[in-house]
């Protein structure tokens, strides 16, 4: 249950970063609404990794929850923000989603 909770808590940080992308591109009351999603995501990853925490080892958890924000962040960057998908990126990109596979593979 808590490699559940783990996974949806970084999604929320990719859900915070996709906020703070479209309040940049806003202004007024829209940029402020982007600005609250952003806080009310930001806090519900943070709960769902100490909630993980709690039987997951730190060191995993911690690396599995950057690493699905990461990721999904550059995905929404290539897929919503435009920006470049180049080979190396999505190269590299693998290779993380490789090493959090791994990480969880290995871990207790």
């Amino acid at each position: 249950m808590n490699w559940i909770l783990l996974i949806i808590g970084g999604l929320c940080e990719v859900a915070f970063a996709f906020c703070l992308g479209r309040a940049k591109d806003s202004s007024g009351n829209e940029m402020y609404g982007w600005y609250a999603g952003f806080l009310v995501m930001l806090t519900l990853s943070m709960v769902l990794l100490i909630k993980a925490t709690q039987t997951l080892p730190i060191g995993t958890a911690y690396a599995v929850w950057t690493g699905i924000g990461a990721v999904g962040t550059a995905l929404v960057g290539i897929l919503v923000f435009k920006e470049p998908a180049t080979f190396l990126r999505l190269l590299f990109l693998l290779t993380l989603i490789g090493s959090i596979i791994g990480l969880k593979a290995v871990s207790h």
